[in-house]
């Protein structure tokens, strides 16, 4: 079994800690921006159906 050599310090385990929480908070605020920016109609950067297309189908 796999053991650490030494014994990682309080602010090492604290900074790897804050960046991974950090991810999420990212990935948060860039979906409600891309939903918002759904509801209001100015997406131009990705492809989506709208109800005109699936009416058509």
């Amino acid at each position: 079994m796999a053991v650490p050599k030494k014994k990682t310090s309080k602010s090492k385990r604290d900074k790897r800690k804050a960046t991974w929480k950090h991810k999420a908070v990212v990935a948060a605020e860039k979906a409600l921006s891309m939903g918002k920016s759904v509801l209001t109609g100015r997406a131009k950067g990705f492809v989506y159906p709208t109800e005109d297309e699936e009416e058509e189908s």
